[in-house]
């Protein structure tokens, strides 16, 4: 399991955990101290993001998109902190 923390802007954290797979996340559980409404909409933006190829702007684009969609408030985060740590949990440099 591949690990990454990333510390946004304003100094909420954000953690990840990962497997990829052909670099692509095969499984992704994102936790910290940011703030998500509904929070219980973070498990369906775990799941938008399998199969997604580990890529910065591919993830931050995948997330910005299922914020709107969903109508998801994001305070103390952005989509773009999310995919950095995401990335750096895949071996990029985030």
């Amino acid at each position: 399991m591949l690990r990454a923390e990333y510390k946004a802007e304003g100094g909420k954290l954000i953690k990840v955990q990962l497997s990829k797979e052909d670099n692509r996340i095969g499984f992704i559980k994102i936790t910290g101290d940011f703030f998500m409404h509904p929070e219980e909409l973070i498990e369906d933006l775990e799941k938008s993001l399998v199969g997604c190829v580990i890529n910065e702007n591919i993830i931050a684009e995948t997330i910005r998109r299922f914020v709107e969609d969903r109508g998801v408030i994001l305070l103390g985060a952005t989509p773009e902190d999310f995919a950095k740590c995401i990335v750096k949990a895949g071996g990029g440099s985030g």
